[in-house]
């Protein structure tokens, strides 16, 4: 199957397909380092660097996105749908509404934050063109921490299919059960970024990798080993197979040596690759093995998982698990950190200051291990 991928950033959306068999005959991307990752890994993939400047969509039978999150992030500006950035997802309902053959399916992504900004106002604004359009449609919030790396990345996936029914794709594994944490979590990611209100304490896997911070400074998150004592960072290699990327994956060109903090940007708003792998060979197993959903309540309120089409009332769900049907969750203490580095004393003092003064809950014996790291 044929796919063009809007927006692609390093090519999450690409190698994951291609993983599950797929070939991409045409990428868009608008930043110059995202481009010199692209023209490295997937050199004979033609690239287009602006959405707004093609005139058609080539013929194929997906059509991915993970359009600009900058206006719909709580880190970002949160302008919602309408914003400079996050308003781009019209060029792609332009470009399919215009096509001469219509993509089977539509894959898009997104913060899941999305859900509830303005109301939902960006999801109703999605899926109301995806069925002015003729495609059905559903979404569901997919972590990543559940499809093998130890990295809790809860995201919006949208999918929209003009003759199947999406919800078989996407839902998946919907109603497994959640499976448990760890009983006794050796190893604990935190943002050291933070600490004043937010904290992205995760046991045994680190928290979302962003592009950004608190200190609008593209970061690695820290690491707090509860029987070592020791706080870490993972390096930018480890992020790379965090986000499930080979390691070195940015490392080409341009971005080679002191071009760190450029890396860490693009690889904290890049599309995890076993997630979209997961539903490419979803996808294809679909086509003939149909799986069935049941209908579960109907509501008008924005709901966390829920399916549609054309003419008839969205069905809503409200699953506990964000996973694929057989749960691949892989610890920290399971995944080899080949680059990580000590957390600065610098950073760790100022991290420490913060949190004494919040009301952040922890492990009890944190903040003493950290008093004694600094000291």
């Amino acid at each position: 199957m044929r796919v063009v991928s809007l927006f692609s950033g390093i090519g999450g959306f690409e190698l994951g397909l291609a993983r599950a068999g797929f070939d991409t005959i045409l990428m868009c991307e608008s930043d110059p380092l995202a481009r010199s990752v692209l023209r490295h890994r997937l050199p004979d993939i033609p690239i287009r660097t602006d959405i707004r400047t093609i005139k058609s969509l080539p013929a194929c039978e997906i059509l991915t996105a993970g359009w600009p999150c900058q206006d719909l992030s709580q880190a970002g500006r949160t302008a919602g749908i309408t914003g400079d950035r996050s308003g781009l997802i019209s060029e792609v309902f332009r470009l399919v509404g215009t096509a001469k053959t219509k993509p089977e399916f539509i894959l898009l992504e997104n913060v899941a934050f999305a859900l509830h900004l303005q109301g939902g106002a960006a999801l109703k604004f999605v899926t109301a063109n995806l069925e002015k359009l003729g495609y059905k449609w559903a979404y569901r919030i997919l972590d990543s921490q559940q499809f093998g790396i130890p990295q809790r990345r809860r995201r919006l996936f949208i999918l929209g299919s003009r003759n199947l029914p999406p919800e078989s794709i996407l839902f998946r594994g919907v109603f497994t059960a959640k499976p448990q944490t760890p009983q006794y979590p050796e190893q604990y990611g935190f943002y050291w970024t933070e600490g004043n209100r937010g904290l992205g304490w995760s046991p045994e896997a680190v928290p979302p990798l962003k592009g950004g911070s608190a200190l609008s400074i593209p970061s690695p998150p820290a690491i707090w080993n509860k029987n070592a004592h020791s706080f870490i960072t993972p390096g930018v290699s480890d992020a790379e197979r965090m986000q499930g990327f080979p390691a070195d994956w940015t490392d080409v060109g341009v971005l080679k040596k002191d071009k760190k903090r450029a890396r860490w940007k693009l690889i904290g708003n890049a599309v995890s690759v076993p997630v979209v792998e997961w539903i490419g060979r979803s996808i294809a197993e679909k086509i003939s093995t149909p799986i069935h959903v049941e209908q579960k309540s109907r509501s008008s309120k924005i709901a966390v998982a829920a399916f549609g089409q054309p003419g008839q009332q969205p069905i809503c769900l409200t699953p506990d698990y964000e996973g694929p049907e057989a749960p691949n969750v892989t610890s920290l203490r399971e995944f080899e950190l080949k680059n990580a580095n000590e957390l600065s004393l610098r950073a760790a003092a100022g991290f420490l200051s913060r949190i004494e003064k919040s009301s952040l809950k922890t492990h009890p014996a944190f903040i003493p291990d950290l008093r004694a790291f600094v000291s």
